[in-house]
């Protein structure tokens, strides 16, 4: 009976919330650990206004996402893996989001919201590609995988840009912005959410920034917090960034009182993939980062705040970024179709958002680094950088290639995965070995951008220069031609940053 009432409460309270849909705000950031929040336990970094989000909302302690940017945002923004979704790398036209996938903003569209994106999209550069034609109204954006990249073929920002005074693609023109990137993209974010309650308007917006992404550059104000207390410049730099980003979420939290609507909107905080330069500094524990299958590749903080709804509190669920589409989609009470309804392979939150006691069946979860080489069979790189993910059990190929290399970890005993069990539990490696090569078979057909062939101009910088005037040099031109080797693309001064 005790059951029976909590289940019809809980269905109680999911269709309360959809006969009240919220505001949605969703900020993500670029190459953030979950180690890099000062709540998770960072001796140096201070965060308050994160550590306020995750004081007051629902936190989701076992959450995972890509390793990588590109592939994290397109599982997000329409509940699938990415390899389903075309996504296979950063570059190379591997990080354009299939034309037939259905976005998250197509869905609230749908239902009635203002849909905006300010920050970082990274799901194609190309007219056909870009977030006004995948379901968002307002469109405030840099180009390729951060500010001032490029790479050959399609995959690349305006010319000369930096994270000071950036050229910004708004809608369908440039414009020349003035200040630090991140607070750009909160100013016009925060602008647009004005504008939309003052008309009386539900809102989508998705706040990606490129920070604290390399190359580390910080105000020099912020850097200077933490100049001697970490072991480079970078750290620095990096924290720099994070501690100007909790800012920027400050005055948005403040902003959301000042109009009213702090309990009608529903805040998400995310970051993209495993930690990056603070992982010098901690990691939580964790093996891996950015670019590993290991936990701490793609373990992420996953925070939700929506005042007098949700009740504050940790979840310990497995779950994943595919379960954000389903998750909103239920809140807002959107009637999804047939394809829709194909297309997501996540589960919908809600029930754990609203009872921490809500069953959750047991899953599997699949990783895979992807970005093998161009020109190269998949196959020979699929046992490389992946891992099978079930709640007790983390099976990590990390230098297999065309053969496996499995190591069997008891996370929940071993979090820090230090210990490979795989000789004393040869079922589950058989068993997770053998869910691994069944999701290979399904995706294998879906990756539909291998052996893509981009323009030979970046259409950022196309863009840009039929509006301000100039061009390429030749030397410019051979740098971009997507024809050429991936390893003559764009010279850069100092140290690369991977993308």
């Amino acid at each position: 009976m005790r059951t029976c009432i909590a289940a019809v409460f809980a269905l109680s309270c999911a269709l309360s919330a959809a006969a009240a849909p919220p505001n949605i705000i969703f900020l993500l950031t670029d190459d953030q650990g979950y180690g890099d929040v000062s709540a998770h336990g960072n001796p140096i970094l201070k965060t308050p206004n994160l550590d306020r989000i995750r004081r007051e909302g629902v936190r989701l302690t076992d959450f995972h996402v890509s390793p990588t940017c590109a592939p994290t945002r397109s599982a997000l923004l329409t509940g699938r893996h990415e390899f389903k979704n075309g996504i296979t790398h950063t570059i190379l036209e591997r990080e354009r989001l299939a034309p037939g996938a259905i976005t998250l903003a197509q869905v609230l569209k749908s239902v009635g919201y203002a849909t905006g994106i300010f920050g970082k999209w990274h799901l194609g550069d190309e007219a056909e590609y870009r977030p006004n034609r995948r379901g968002f109204d307002e469109m405030f954006i840099h180009g390729g995988g951060g500010i001032g990249q490029t790479y050959p073929g399609s995959c690349g920002d305006a010319p000369g840009n930096t994270y000071f005074d950036p050229a910004i693609l708004h809608n369908d023109a440039f414009v020349k912005t003035r200040g630090f990137c991140t607070d750009v993209f909160y100013a016009r974010a925060m602008e647009w959410i004005g504008a939309q309650v003052k008309a009386g308007k539900r809102f989508f917006a998705y706040i990606p920034t490129n920070a604290p992404h390399g190359p580390y550059t910080a105000r020099p104000e912020d850097a200077a917090l933490f100049a001697g207390k970490v072991p480079d410049d970078q750290v620095a730099n990096f924290f720099g960034m994070i501690h100007n980003i909790d800012e920027n979420i400050g005055r948005l939290l403040a902003g959301l009182e000042e109009w009213g609507i702090a309990k009608e909107t529903l805040v998400i905080f995310m970051n993209d993939n495993g930690g990056t330069a603070g992982v010098k500094v901690y990691n939580a524990g964790m093996r891996g980062n950015k670019g590993t299958a290991w936990l701490g590749g793609t373990r992420a903080s996953s925070f939700w705040r929506w005042p007098g709804t949700l009740e504050p509190g940790d979840r310990p669920a497995l779950a994943a970024h595919i379960d954000f589409f389903p998750t909103i989609a239920e809140i807002v009470g959107a009637k999804l179709d047939d394809e829709v309804r194909r297309q997501i392979e996540g589960r919908s939150l809600l029930p754990l958002l609203k009872d921490p006691s809500a069953p959750w069946p047991e899953r599997t979860l699949v990783t895979h680094l992807g970005r093998w080489p161009r020109g190269t069979d998949p196959g020979e790189w699929k046992y490389k950088t992946c891992s099978v993910r079930r709640p007790r059990w983390h099976l990590v190929s990390d230098a297999g290639a065309r053969e496996p290399k499995w190591e069997l970890f008891d996370v929940a005993a071993d979090p820090g995965e230090r210990t490979d069990v795989a000789a004393q539990h040869p079922d589950v490696v058989k068993d997770m070995a053998d869910a691994f090569d069944a999701w290979w078979a399904e995706v294998r057909p879906m990756m539909v951008n291998e052996g893509a062939t981009g323009p030979k101009i970046n259409p950022f910088k196309e863009i840009f220069w039929k509006q301000f005037g100039g061009g390429p040099s030749a030397e410019d031109l051979e740098r971009m031609d997507p024809s050429r080797p991936f390893e003559l693309g764009p010279k850069k001064k100092g140290k690369k940053t991977k993308p």
